[in-house]
């Protein structure tokens, strides 16, 4: 502890233009010390780190202890202080009814048990019941591949079907007489809860066709006609298991069939791979060419997923791969890398002469170096070559790289409607297992360039395998439409088998898995205040987590991030340096470890200092791993009360009491009778017995019936308060509430429903005050860190925290600890809400006292020579002179005293760090490995930015030219203007509590500016009483701003490179347990069709499209909307 010393801080050497260098006199006080339950040692540690500081206090006794007091007597500021803070515990005690709980509690205390939770048996526990319901999902696909295989084997195509079907687009449309129209008969729908209140019929499926396809081709209709066998299926399975939600069959002829119909082909369909673009980029590439090669590739990446790794290197007289810092290197194919490579793309420019030999020789170059490092996919391997024409010799590229063994594929895209090229083109595609299709119009690129899929998917299906697929998890439209629809889901898809005589993929089918069902399994009574669980994929990609935040707000909107799915655990966990408990779980261990974490709260304007036990363990047969976390001291226990049904079953039913909504007391989403219950009414029916096929969580009910008997008393004292306050006396409290670790809520108005300022609050609406599935209420969480019987003080904006109004509403709120067998657990924790203008009468009213040995008061904090404010325990304003302060930071405010502050250690500065964040694009080119800029190369940009405006200049007579550039250009500034993901790091101010009070003296020029800081007892606020007369706008604001990590709009060399290298990282993964490369089955006999200039190796033919060719089948089509199989 630092007590009753002084000393003289000087800041950082000021700007020449100030008038004087600011100082510092500082005396600390630390007597009677408030310290938490779980003390944060943060000032101490802070005092250790500043020697100066130290030095500086030892000397401080030079200055007198009292200076300052005939500008701001200490006595009276203490006064204020205490006054105003008994005035406040004895109302908040008397409304909120903290005292009465706490006795309540007191008195069942002999009957109460605390148990240790045992962390590693409780993740175990969970991962079986997550394996279970996964298996039955399984296992429902599989009956999909059996009726499908069965279906095609015994169905002959008939080129004259005639059949009609339920088409998804055409259903219950009616002509202009009143006739429904073709394929558009009378579809029964009905809105169901199961699937996100869709309007779906779950007696059969509906059929959907892009539009590209016509919906009465005979491939289709004999593929439609052949998969109405799965409509029983599809209900059988749903009737079997109740949980499951969207079924599918996505036929490789173009159709999809959905159960119970959804709008909507590709991860399920290949093994993983390795890619390397070739893209042409010489002169004759410019126009529309360019432009149908850039949409190849986009397109290209669309089809690939995060256990696939690609490059792409553009070829003119020389080589340059687009993003110069994966020179050399394969990347993970995830969503961060492929929409990075898209923006690369979009800026791709023509010149020059195409020279292909050196571009496939780098290309094999990469792919050998990684497959000899045991990097990479280790399975699929190809080459895409995208270019109007191939003209040099590029044969020895092939024997000295791949030949004869052919390991690598080859796959061409001729671009545009000449047909020079063709035959060279196909025989570098059939001489290397590849595939060759031509390019000639954008509306041609996406059918085209799905070949390659059935190319790799061969061997997958002449081993008659049936490979489960798990794909990137994707988030349905309709969840996160509407408030409390931060969800994901994750679907999953298996491979149909094939005809083993031609290999032919017929397609795949699938099922959805909502995440929010799977972590139902883990429910939070069991994990305690700050506990939760989480799951991650084999790529170390967050599934679930708490900090998981896949939405971002634009303007009004609420939209899904880029990379949502894409987001590392090390990420979200980033304390963990080492990225021990990443590798573990990666590696599928089981095991342990503990964590000292900052845990950022409310919007990460606040944070929490706990120690973090990790327990984690794979899922069976899935890629998945499952986490836990317990926080150490109360989250470590639980607390088990015993009551009897009829007793709980009585107090249950007071009007004033509630459950959390998205816990589970019992399963109400699988009978239909039961979806219409609230988990109030079902726990209720359970308990009397009146349904018995309700299932219910047993533990959980009986915690909420011990809960619902000690806090019954709570309402009739609150109503008897209630009855008490006459319409004439002043109002003081809106309502009072509280909640235990069972979900249970009880909450008490004391002014009218009308009157009430934040009629959000304890509502869905508002997450952060309710118990949600991902965590407890921030009012809840915040006092659980603070001694029981000390309020905490939350500023709330009633129209939300997006508001641009001030701030209206106080909440407080306060634990409630009961401690068996020196074991302590948080039983509950209760409060009151009231308007923020009576909390300013209250301090008014208490800053007007002084001490009576002083005789009359002389000073108050409505003088004009005294600034007041009342301000939290992260330095936020709750209450000053002017009302536009309030809910600012004080270092906005007043940047001299909280830098003052912050140098005398009652309060300390942490940096937290945000890798999910949204930045506005920087002006940089947006490769990390840009040089820095010199005159010569600045002119040279300048020369050349002067002749494009003049090409574009004279393009505006050719009308093509005209509406492309014009296009491009207005895309190029909308891709500018919206937010991209990047990282960041932010302060986050902190209250030590050991420092009762603050005094000191800052030198500001001519002048002297005094301030006074105060403890206000029972709660997290401050009084500081400042001398506004002194003009201290020389210090700069203190901001609590967030920044972005290694910006390149800082030019910096060292900062691009630290970029590069972490762009380059690989982290450690595990790779998918099957791969099929090659079957020695798949090879061709070359024909009479054959045009090339030699002959065709015989040992790598490919799969190149003549009319005498049996393997020139259908093509899958890639379908709009959120697509199941392949993740949008």
């Amino acid at each position: 502890m630092v007590c009753g010393c002084s000393a003289l801080l000087p800041l950082p050497n000021p700007r020449p233009t100030m008038p004087a260098t600011p100082t510092f006199h500082a005396n600390l006080s630390s007597t009677s010390c408030w310290i938490p339950r779980q003390p944060m040692p943060v000032a101490w540690a802070f005092v250790q780190k500043t020697p100066a500081l130290l030095w500086l206090l030892l000397l401080g006794t030079s200055l007198s202890p009292t200076w300052g007091q005939a500008k701001i007597p200490l006595e009276t500021v203490k006064l204020w202080a205490d006054t105003f803070g008994g005035d406040l515990y004895n109302t908040l005690t008397k409304y909120s009814g903290s005292l009465l709980l706490q006795k309540k509690y007191k008195d069942v205390e002999s009957s109460l048990k605390i148990e240790e939770v045992d962390g590693l048996e409780l993740v175990r526990k969970f991962s079986e019941d997550m394996e279970n319901m996964l298996r039955r999902k399984v296992e429902a696909v599989q009956n999909l591949v059996e009726a499908a295989e069965e279906a095609d084997l015994n169905h002959e195509f008939n080129e004259s079907l005639v059949f009609d079907y339920y088409n998804s687009v055409l259903i219950n449309e009616r002509d202009e007489k009143g006739n429904f129209v073709e394929l558009g008969a009378e579809f029964l729908l009905e809105s169901n809860a199961h699937f996100s209140n869709l309007p779906v019929n779950t007696s059969i499926s509906s059929v959907q066709l892009p539009t590209n396809v016509y919906n009465k081709d005979p491939d289709i209709l004999n593929g439609v006609y052949m998969s109405e066998a799965l409509n029983a299926v599809f209900v059988e399975n749903f009737q079997r298991d109740p949980t499951l939600t969207w079924q599918y069959f996505g036929s490789a002829t173009g159709f999809f069939r959905i159960y119970p119909g959804k709008d909507m082909y590709i991860q399920a369909a290949t093994s993983p791979k390795d890619i390397v673009i070739l893209v042409d980029v010489s002169g004759s590439m410019k126009g529309l060419r360019m432009t149908i090669a850039k949409h190849t590739i986009t397109t290209i990446l669309d089809t690939l997923g995060e256990n696939d790794f690609v490059n792409i290197i553009a070829y003119n007289d020389y080589v340059h791969y687009i993003e110069p810092c994966f020179k050399g290197i394969l990347v993970q194919a995830d969503r961060d890398n492929r929409e990075h490579f898209k923006l690369l793309v979009e800026e791709l420019m023509v010149k020059g002469v195409g020279v292909v030999d050196q571009a496939l020789r780098e290309a094999f170059q990469i792919l050998k170096q990684f497959q000899e490092a045991k990097q990479g996919s280790l399975c699929n391997q190809a080459v895409m070559l995208i270019s109007d024409g191939a003209v040099e010799d590029y044969e020895p590229v092939f024997e000295k790289y791949n030949w004869p063994d052919c390991k690598v594929r080859v796959f061409t895209y001729l671009i545009g409607r000449e047909v020079s090229f063709a035959d060279r083109m196909k025989w570098i595609a059939c001489n290397n297992k590849g595939y060759y299709t031509q390019i000639s119009t954008l509306a041609d690129t996406q059918e085209n360039v799905m070949e390659y899929l059935h190319v790799l998917s061969r061997p997958m299906v002449i081993n008659h395998d049936h490979d489960i697929i798990w794909t990137e998890a994707y988030m349905d439209s309709k969840l996160w439409t509407g408030p409390g629809s931060r969800k994901l889901g994750l679907p999953y898809s298996l491979c149909l088998s094939f005809q083993r005589s031609h290999g032919i993929l017929l397609g795949v089918v699938g099922s959805d898995v909502a995440l929010r069902e799977l972590m139902k399994l883990a429910p939070r009574y069991k994990l305690g205040v700050h506990g939760y669980a989480f799951l991650n994929t084999n790529n170390g990609y967050i599934l679930s987590h708490p900090d998981l935040r896949p939405l971002y707000r634009e303007g009004k909107k609420l939209k899904p991030k880029p990379n949502y799915n894409s987001v590392d655990l090390s990420e979200v966990e980033w304390e963990d340096q080492a990225e021990s408990l990443r590798t573990a779980m990666i590696n599928r261990e089981t095991g342990t470890l503990s964590m000292d974490v900052k845990v950022p709260m409310d919007k990460g304007k606040r944070v929490l200092f706990l120690t973090n036990d990790y327990f984690f363990t794979d899922i069976s047969d899935t890629p998945f791993s499952l986490g836990v976390v317990l926080s150490r001291g109360h989250g470590e226990y639980i607390l088990l009360g015993n009551t009897s049904v009829e007793e709980g079953l009585h107090d249950l039913l007071h009007p004033d009491l509630a459950l959390a909504s998205d816990w589970i007391y019992c399963i109400t989403d699988i009978d239909p009778d039961h979806r219409k219950l609230s988990q109030l009414e079902a726990v209720i029916r359970f308990l009397t017995r009146e349904d018995p096929d309700l299932e219910c969580d047993e533990e959980l009910v009986r915690e909420v019936l011990f809960d619902a008997v000690v806090t019954a008393p709570m309402e009739a004292y609150w109503t008897a308060l209630a009855l008490n306050i006459s319409e004439e006396s002043e109002q003081v409290v809106d309502m009072a509430f509280l909640g235990t670790r069972a979900g249970l809520l009880r909450s008490s108005l004391f002014v009218g429903s009308e009157k009430v300022s934040d009629r959000k609050f304890l509502t869905p609406e508002d997450e952060a005050s309710v118990f949600t599935l991902d965590s407890f209420p921030l009012w809840y969480r915040q006092a659980s860190e603070h001694p029981a019987g000390s309020f905490v003080f939350n500023l709330r904006w009633a129209e939300g925290p997006e508001s641009t109004g001030a701030p209206t509403v106080v909440t407080a709120s306060t634990a409630v600890a009961v401690t068996v067998d020196k074991k302590t657990a948080i039983a509950a924790a209760v409060g009151v809400q009231m308007k923020l203008e009576f909390l300013q009468r209250k301090f008014w009213a208490a800053t007007r006292q002084c001490s009576t040995v002083d005789g009359p008061c002389t000073q108050s904090c409505e003088d004009s020579d005294l600034d007041c404010f009342v301000i939290d325990n992260n330095g936020f304003i709750l209450i000053s002179k002017r009302s536009h302060e309030t809910g600012r930071f004080l270092g906005e405010v007043d940047g001299a005293v909280m830098t003052q502050l912050l140098s005398m250690g009652v309060f300390s500065q942490v940096t937290m760090y945000d890798y999910q964040a949204m930045c506005k694009p920087s002006s940089h080119h947006h490769s990390a490995a840009q040089p820095l800029v010199s005159p010569i190369s600045a002119f040279l940009t300048a020369t050349r930015w002067l002749l494009q405006e003049l090409v574009l200049f004279l393009l505006e007579s050719s009308v093509w030219g005209s509406w492309y550039d014009r296009g491009a250009e207005a895309h190029k500034q909308k891709k500018q203007d919206q937010l991209q993901p990047c990282d960041t790091e932010y302060p986050v101010f902190v209250y030590q509590p050991a420092i009762r009070e603050a005094n000191g003296i800052i030198e500001c020029g001519p002048c002297q500016k005094v301030f006074v800081v105060q403890q206000i007892p029972n709660s997290n606020l401050l009084l500081l009483v400042t001398d506004p007369t002194c003009d201290c706008s020389i210090f700069p604001p203190v901001l609590q701003e967030a920044t972005e990590i290694l910006t390149l709009t800082v030019i910096s060399a060292h900062n691009a490179s630290v970029k590069c290298d972490r762009m380059r990282s690989q982290k450690p993964r595990r790779r998918p347990d099957s791969c099929h490369a090659f079957h020695p089955e798949v090879w061709v006999e070359a024909g009479r069709g054959w045009a090339g200039s030699s002959p065709p190796n015989p040992l790598c033919l490919g799969l190149c499209p003549h009319t005498w060719m049996p393997m020139n089948t259908p093509v899958p089509v890639l379908f709009r909307g959120n697509i199941c199989v392949y993740a949008l």
